[in-house]
């Protein structure tokens, strides 16, 4: 954490390594197989190489904030960490330690979350023969636990640090990933027609219905 007065920015070493950290975490667990894929991940490639550029590079959402709000922005140090969480900001806590660590404990927490579908839903596929269709451990929750393990962790670091350029990236990264998602499922029901429409009946896509798994008999 930077003192106050501090410009807590211009850090492009850190830039480069969280942004190469996540997305090579990403890209082992969702790896993109053609053209329509790699365009789904470059839209996710933006939304991450954007928040780490304005959290350590350039602060561009506060740039504008102080350049349209002026005297009206409800900090002093506009360009020091601790006032660039803008959530705090917006409720008047950007100086209390208690509400920044609580706020670091839910969006790494739903981020943590959104790494654990991920790892559960790629073991579970790369660790099946092929032949039969996975409908077992976190698949029989919810049929896209690798999109939604995406989803997770991109709203967990727009929780930690919202900026104009991800809140606008963000609804088009979700809906890109809900489109790739439908026409995989259309591939499946191909491949099986009866066992899917079984499955797809049972199981819904993103949100589990309970804690308990569903039934796909």
């Amino acid at each position: 954490m930077h003192g106050e007065g501090i410009y807590a920015y211009g850090m492009w070493p850190v830039v480069a390594f969280n942004v190469l950290l996540v997305l090579g975490f990403a890209l082992s667990f969702v790896r993109p197989k053609g053209a329509v894929e790699w365009r789904r991940m470059g839209v996710f490639i933006a939304f991450i190489v954007a928040l780490f550029t304005e959290m350590y590079g350039i602060p561009l959402t506060i740039y504008f904030l102080s350049q349209w709000l002026g005297n009206a922005y409800p900090v002093l140090d506009p360009f020091t960490h601790a006032h660039g969480h803008l959530w705090l900001v917006a409720f008047g806590l950007a100086d209390s330690a208690l509400a920044m660590t609580f706020l670091h404990i839910v969006s790494n927490g739903i981020m943590v979350l959104g790494f654990v579908l991920l790892y559960k839903g790629w073991v579970l596929i790369h660790g099946s023969d092929g032949k039969s269709l996975v409908t077992s451990g976190i698949y029989a929750y919810m049929r896209h636990p690798q999109y939604v393990g995406l989803f997770l962790i991109t709203f967990g670091l727009l929780v930690q640090w919202p900026t104009f350029i991800t809140l606008v990236l963000w609804p088009f990264l979700t809906f890109a990933y809900y489109r790739l998602a439908m026409k995989e499922e259309r591939e499946v029901a191909e491949e099986f027609p009866e066992a899917y429409v079984a499955y797809r009946k049972e199981v819904p896509a993103f949100v589990p219905r309970s804690l308990k798994p569903q039934p796909t008999q």
